[in-house]
């Protein structure tokens, strides 16, 4: 077994880690606002208060790691969210429960940038799409677990311990990562001359964690990026906020068929991912990188816009989650080859690059988020049916990834956004992925 490949595992494990306990207090929201006597509009700034943190904090650690590595950067992170997760079931008070969740997305940020720079520093780009397809494939797998776990754990023993036991998983995490990953292939022994040659030339950590800020920011690629991220995560944060909201009160399930129902679009989403890395990489030898990359990203959102319309539109309940459901899955296959288009673009400032665009990300579902919660809160009190509480607010969510979809096609993963800009197509005819 290739030991990129156990890279790969550790953060596969990280990535369903983080969506478990990401998507864990929307599948407690109807008990936590229950007991803390939250209306939707509070309960959206709960929501969107860790996108504050996490957007503020995204860059300084996602450069930070490109400067000190993986190893050290990922442990942090994950020992430091494990705490706050822990300590969301401790609270008692609203004012106390935004602390501690704008904390938790502090201590979460650069999660998914340091494990952009890591498969940067072990993986050939020819198969940079595909692993970074496997991690976020791997969120959603975790999205999908989180209300199989949480709710046994509410139904049995209360909503704090859903938190508790979580928590104490990342602990474990952070031991094992850091005994098995280090900072670049030759830095293992085990690793072998094949396989060195296997992973080719791949950037080491760099000596400045900087960026060439005055050279970014003149970048039209790089703000089409932070631009096409932003409008994205509008549509996309609605599925781990309000979604499992959605589904209780604006479309009537209970419970229990909101705990499958609430799975389905994670199942798919991590289909998605996988799918959508595998072609985009495969599609580098046939149509060239731009194309590649483009072609998949830019078909995923739009169809994932469309779906969301069409789920705010009908009025089955069972077709509304299916078209939910399949949104996602094609907004997901954008997913990968987003961080793996900042990949190519950025190189060994690729954890920088890929937190300025998930900064600018997290702003969009800050705003969404708490968009969301008044938007339901005025129609309730403007006497709006239940259904169109909810349903009404999603049609500019859809908007936002039609817009996202544009703005992908106007993206060239070919010029680089720290160097002088190069003719064509660098890398159009890739030779043909290697086994896994």
């Amino acid at each position: 077994m290739r030991y990129r490949n156990r890279v790969l595992g550790g953060l596969f494990l990280l990535s369903v880690i983080t969506y478990l306990d990401r998507v864990c207090i929307a599948v407690a929201s109807g008990p936590m606002q229950r007991e803390l006597h939250l209306d939707s509009a509070q309960w959206g700034w709960v929501l969107g208060v860790f996108t504050i943190s996490y957007a503020l904090f995204e860059i300084p650690t996602g450069t930070l790691g490109d400067r000190l590595g993986g190893r050290r950067i990922l442990t942090r992170i994950v020992l430091w969210w494990s705490a706050f997760t822990v300590l969301t079931g401790a609270i008692t008070r609203y004012w106390s429960l935004l602390l501690v969740r704008f904390l938790f997305g502090a201590g979460e940020a650069g999660a998914y940038p340091n494990i952009s720079a890591c498969i940067t520093r072990w993986f050939p780009d020819r198969e940079r799409g595909r692993a970074m397809g496997i991690a976020w494939m791997a969120s959603r797998i975790g999205g999908a677990l989180s209300p199989l776990i949480v709710v046994p754990l509410m139904v049995n023993f209360g909503w704090r311990t859903a938190f508790y036991s979580l928590g104490l998983v990342g602990v474990v995490w952070g031991a094992g990562w850091y005994r098995l990953y280090r900072d670049h292939p030759r830095l293992v022994p085990s690793v072998t001359a094949k396989e060195l040659e296997e992973i080719g030339i791949t950037p080491d950590v760099a000596r400045s964690h900087r960026l060439p800020w005055k050279v970014v920011s003149k970048s039209a690629n790089f703000w089409l990026i932070l631009v096409m991220y932003h409008t994205y995560c509008w549509g996309s944060f609605f599925f781990i906020s309000w979604m499992p909201t959605y589904l209780e009160q604006g479309r009537g399930f209970s419970p229990q068929q909101m705990k499958y129902w609430a799975m389905l679009p994670f199942i798919i989403g991590a289909c998605g991912n996988l799918f959508g890395g595998w072609l985009s990489d495969s599609l580098v030898t046939r149509i060239g990188l731009k194309w590649a990359r483009r072609s998949v990203g830019a078909g995923g959102l739009l169809l994932g816009g469309v779906l969301l319309m069409a789920t705010a539109f009908t009025p089955s309940n069972v077709l509304a989650a299916i078209f939910l459901a399949f949104s996602y899955g094609c907004q997901d296959s954008m997913l990968p080859v987003s961080w793996a288009v900042c990949m190519d673009v950025g190189e060994k400032h690729s954890g920088g690059i890929s937190a300025s665009m998930n900064m600018a990300g997290q702003v969009g579902s800050f705003l969404s988020s708490v968009a969301f919660g008044y938007a339901v809160l005025y129609l309730k009190n403007h006497n709006f049916t239940l259904h169109q509480q909810f349903n009404l607010p999603m049609y500019p969510l859809a908007a936002m990834l039609l817009v996202s979809g544009l703005l992908f096609l106007l993206i060239n993963p070919t010029k680089s956004v720290i160097e002088p800009p190069k003719s064509g197509d660098p890398r159009p005819a890739a030779p043909a992925a290697l086994e896994a």
